[in-house]
Parts: structure tokens; sequence; C-alpha cells
């Protein structure tokens, strides 16, 4: 009989490195030259150099080196998919198995918050341009802490009563805890930015006010708009986006009740996620339905076997077809890929997993969009509107945490040529 793990809602699902074990891990470090893991990093976390600072027992560096490339290391060094990027070009790969990259990025922040190290410090005296950001996800985090480093004010404006965007709506705390956000945001704070909770850019205060406060703007607001398929019966109640699901699990800190019965389709990390939170918070019975096979699934294997450990199923080749009930969600229909098997459950919530879109960012301002609605940027982050840069899924699409940071660098540095060519003129 297999072994099913029992666990709670904020149980993390993986457990960090020892100091002993982490030594152990990169003592084996090849040392490489070149660094191919560095080079495997889109926000140039620069493994190879924190690596080797862990190696030789000096932890502090190994945190400045992550804070310097990476403000957001705590959070992305869970939830980063280092087994395609850093690890997946660890030159041990051709040896025996990877470094674990991930897991000493962890380590090295969690000891950088148990001791209570400060690692970076903003200039005392500040640049007379500010700077604001529209929403507090990744790419707005990492876009102010680079400016704030180089001297600029900067104000985060966020809808929401709490900072961190999806890192703190969006991802199940079984595999991103909330105190590992809220440090990752203490080390943001602690830079000189300020934060504005419960203001939503173009509905409580307009873009146009925000122009005349500010020299320059960079708009990192996520994509949070719900996608449902266009089947019968979706709006029944009981069927719920992956995303609004998320939040109230999130927000309700462990008291949400999902159903007896749930259903996620799709198969990404967000239904892996969503399956997960849906278990933790006292479903019964946990199914995840998916149109294509797990090898063409974009969930990342070690999320998958997560979910298997948990006693969560999965059932591939099965699409969406009907969503059935009266009052309420009841049942689901699904049809297979092969175009004749069919498949009737009972369920009491339906989770959709399969992507979130971007609100109408024309309405806050003459933007150029593209077909799906994503801002278009140049390759500095710089927008079609003079002094507005934007970053994120807002400008990507639904990408990883990583690749979110990295855009605000992007940004962040675009912005400061900006400002700095508009000094000169």
């Amino acid at each position: 009989m297999s072994k099913v793990i029992k666990s709670t809602f904020i149980s993390e699902a993986v457990e960090g490195f020892t100091p002993r074990t982490a030594m152990e891990e990169a003592s084996r470090c090849l040392l490489c030259h070149d660094a191919p893991c560095s080079k495997g990093c889109p926000a140039g976390t620069d493994p190879g150099k924190f690596i080797r600072s862990i190696r030789f027992r000096n932890v502090k560096g190994a945190a400045e080196t992550i804070r310097e490339n990476n403000i957001l290391g705590g959070s992305c060094a869970r939830v980063c998919p280092y087994d395609r990027l850093c690890e997946e070009a660890c030159s041990r790969c051709g040896i025996d198995r990877p470094i674990e990259i991930g897991k000493l990025q962890r380590f090295a922040i969690e000891q950088e918050e148990a001791l209570n190290m400060t690692v970076l410090k903003a200039p005392e005296v500040k640049k007379e341009a500010k700077v604001a950001c529209v929403g507090s996800g990744p790419a707005s985090l990492a876009c102010a802490a680079k400016l704030a480093m180089e001297g600029y004010e900067v104000t985060i404006y966020e809808a929401e009563e709490k900072a961190g965007g999806v890192l703190t709506y969006g991802i199940a705390p079984a595999r991103l805890p909330q105190h590992v956000v809220d440090h990752d945001i203490e080390t943001v704070k602690n830079l000189g930015v300020k934060f504005v909770f419960n203001t939503r850019v173009g509905k409580d205060i307009t873009l146009e006010k925000l122009q005349e406060d500010y020299a320059a703007i960079f708009v990192g607001a996520g994509l949070w708009l719900e996608k449902l398929p266009e089947i019968p019966g979706v709006e029944l109640p009981g069927v719920m986006a992956a995303a609004d699901f998320l939040k109230k699990a999130r927000k309700s800190e462990g008291t949400y009740n999902p159903g007896r019965r749930v259903i996620v389709i799709g198969g990404g990390n967000v239904a892996m996620d969503s399956a997960v939170s849906a278990k933790l918070l006292g479903a019964e019975k946990v199914d995840i339905y998916y149109r294509r096979t797990i090898e063409e699934a974009p969930a990342d294997m070690a999320e998958f076997q997560y979910v298997l450990s948990l006693g969560i199923s999965i059932t591939t080749n099965f699409a969406p077809a009907e969503v059935l009930g009266t009052d309420k969600v009841e049942a689901m229909k699904f049809k297979g890929r092969d175009g004749e098997s069919e498949a009737k459950v009972a369920v009491d919530t339906v989770i959709f997993a399969i992507g979130q879109g971007a609100e109408d960012m024309g309405s806050i301002a003459p933007f150029a969009l593209n077909e799906k609605g994503l801002i278009v940027v140049d390759y500095s982050c710089k927008t079609s509107v003079d002094g507005i840069f934007a970053g994120g899924d807002v400008t990507l699409g639904g990408k990883t945490v990583v690749e979110a940071v990295a855009s605000g660098k992007i940004a962040a540095v675009g912005m400061m040529n900006y400002l700095a060519q508009k000094e000169v003129n």
C-alpha cells in the first residue's frame, strides 16, 4: 500500500539544508571558471559565486551575492524551476547529478534571516527624481530595489492589503511560505522603498496623477483576470478560476473550506498549487484533469510528485465538456482526447487553472497592446507612453518569478537611463 503524506496548509513541502549538509553539497561544486550555472539564471543571481562562498564558510558573502543580484532570493529559491535553468547547466550533470543550487540559495537566505544580517544598504544621499511602481509583485519589487540601491526614492502602489502579488496570493504556502515572502519584502522596505496599500491605480488614483508626482513610472500589475472555458455550466456556484481560489485560500490562512470533492482542471504549476491547497485545506477527494499527457504538461515534475504524494489523482487526456448542476455544481463531464471516451464525475468545487489574462491596461493609459492584451515594450521595457515602463507578467505573459525579476531589473536600468537623459535635456 502506498504511503500518503499527511500535512497541513502551512507545512513546507521540502526541508532545507542544515549547515552541515549545505557545506557537503557546496563541496561538490567543481568551481568552474566559466560557471555555466550563473549563465543559466535569467535574473543573474550568480550561483557560481554564492556556492563558492558557502563552500568556504562565507555565508554572509553568499547572501550578499544573492541579494545584490536578486532581491527576491528567498522566494526564488523556493519556486524557481532551477532544474531546467541553473541546475540543468551545472557541469556535474555530466558526472553524476547537478548541485542542488536552489536549496543552497535557500540555505544562504535562511541564514541571513536567522542571524539578522544586513547585506544591502541604500545610499543616504537621494536623487531628486522620484519614481512610482504600480503593483507589488516580483517585477515591481525587483525594479524598486534596484532603483533604491541607486539612490532613487521609490513608492509602490498596491491594490491589495499586502505586498507580494503572486508571491503572496497566487502560490501554495507549502511551496512558498508567507514568512519567506515577508522577509524578501522587508529587505526591499529596508532600502527605503515606500508602500501604499489598498490603492488601485486607474480607480483609486489615476495614472495621470502619478505622472504629475513622479518622474518615471513602472507598471508591474501582473495577470489577475479570470479565464474560464466557454462550456455550459461555468456560471454555476462552485466553479472558480485558480487565481481567485488561491487568493481566497491564502487570505484565509488555512480556514477556507474548498468543499468535500474538488476537481482541478489544468496541467501547470498553478493547477498543482490549487490541488495541493484544496487537499491541505481539508478536501476529502481532489482530482486533477488535464487534456494532454504528463509529458506535455508545463508543470515541474517535482510538483507532480508532491501532488501524488498527497494522494491526489491525475487523469490525463480528458478535456472539460460541461459543468452539470441546478443551483450549484454537482458533476463534471469530460470528453477523451481519442474522440470516443467520456467521463462524468461527481464534484462540489471545480477549479479551472487554464491561465490568467491581463486586465484592460488600455483603460489605465493609452498603451500599445498585443493581441493578448499585454503591454508592448521595447528592449529597455519602455512602453509607448513617455516615461512609463512595464515588466513582469503584464508584458511577458504567465512566465516564472525569476523571469519577472529579470524584467524588473532591465526596466530599472531603462528608467535610470531615461531619467539621466531627461536631466541632460
